[in-house]
């Protein structure tokens, strides 16, 4: 199985200019342009609005804000010692469910093992392993939700605890849908510990590809005609085969295991054995849609024959024929009992729609410099 190992890297981004006035570009001068004070700036903000940690208000966190509030009030308002006494132990129960949920998140990696291979409407299962790297302090309460592209995050592991310098191992089931391409971009961790009145969060980055086939169903092929074996139709004529066409004299040159010793008891008989002639079954996919983006009854189409090319294509490789699937476009593959339906069906899980007419690229404009070398020769 294919490991994905996480480790969390530090931030990158280049800073921002020391300098506050607006750069005028020249020749001469070493300045930074306005547009790329504009980008370090917007990613400041982007860093300032999506710090390392995400903090969120659980209902009881809620509630207890609430209750907070309330009695910080009333403290003000009374001047109650033991209401101030009552304040100040909600607000340490605030600090000390900060301080421990960020120990319980720091120094974690994340491994995930993808099975070989999945398909549509069949449930596979995603191992997640979190090792917890610190020397003495354990983690507790931690919830990892893996992250995958495009879609939205449904299934997470629970890790009640990790002890220091040991490593937890969850599992979630998974059904896919859909074929294609699934890609695992990066985990959530979260956590409610110890109170449960906030939930810290997380997010680590981990890239993860899996190949979903498409379904394939249960093809009865029509029946060998008399002589086939495992794909192969027998001919008239002399061959290698396993059926028997006829008994004749032994003659120079012919093989003596085919000796049949039962009627060779004045002279040698051999047997003459069929020519065995291997069947090789082709199959066109039209991948090509009319139009810039392609309709529902189309789309519908299309991923109903693909599911029908996999369940044939399956079932002539498993009776031994030699499968070839080529699509409109001018991709094809080609499989048989040596190697499988894994090229054929991942062929089919990567094939996507293309438009029968694309339109042409847009010429790339010409840069400043041309436009000016242009009019000086001008």
């Amino acid at each position: 199985m294919a490991e994905t190992r996480t480790l969390e890297a530090p931030s990158a981004e280049p800073d921002a200019p020391a300098s506050g006035g607006l750069a005028v570009p020249s020749s001469g001068s070493g300045s930074v342009p306005l547009r790329g004070r504009v980008q370090a700036f917007a990613r400041q903000l982007k860093r300032w609005f999506r710090p390392p940690r995400r903090l969120k208000l659980t209902r009881e966190g809620k509630y207890f804000i609430g209750i907070t509030f309330g009695v910080g009030f009333a403290a003000i308002n009374t001047g109650n010692n033991l209401l101030y006494l009552l304040l100040g132990m909600l607000l340490s129960m605030i600090v000390v469910s900060g301080v421990l949920s960020e120990l319980s998140l720091r120094e974690l990696t994340v491994v995930r093992r993808l099975p070989p291979r999945a398909q549509v409407a069949r449930p596979h299962l995603v191992e997640i392993e979190v090792f917890n790297h610190k020397r003495r302090i354990p983690s507790y309460a931690i919830e990892v939700e893996d992250l995958r592209a495009g879609q939205p995050a449904d299934k997470r592991c629970f890790f009640l605890k990790i002890s220091p310098r040991s490593a937890q191992v969850a599992a979630y089931r998974r059904t896919p849908a859909r074929r294609g391409r699934d890609r695992h971009v990066g985990f959530r961790l979260a956590t409610r510990f110890p109170f449960g009145l906030f939930e810290k969060s997380r997010e680590l980055t981990a890239d993860g590809d899996l190949i979903i086939y498409p379904a394939v169903d249960p093809v009865r092929l029509p029946m060998n005609l008399p002589g086939d074996r495992l794909g192969g139709s027998s001919a008239l004529g002399r061959g290698s085969g396993d059926e028997i066409l006829s008994l004749r004299q032994m003659r120079e040159g012919d093989d003596p295991r085919d000796i049949y010793w039962r009627k060779s008891a004045s002279q040698m008989i051999v047997r003459e054995r069929a020519r065995e002639v291997r069947r090789d079954v082709s199959y066109v996919i039209d991948s090509t849609h009319p139009g810039r983006v392609p309709d529902e009854d189309w789309t519908a189409r299309f991923e109903r024959r693909i599911r029908d090319v996999a369940s044939r294509a399956v079932a002539h490789i498993k009776r031994g024929d030699g499968v070839t699937v080529r699509a409109r476009s001018g991709e094809r593959v080609r499989a048989n009992s040596a190697v499988g339906a894994d090229p054929v069906l991942r062929f089919l899980a990567l094939l996507e729609a293309k438009p029968a007419n694309p339109e042409p690229e847009p010429a790339a404009p010409s840069s400043r410099r041309a436009q000016l070398k242009t009019r000086k020769n001008a």
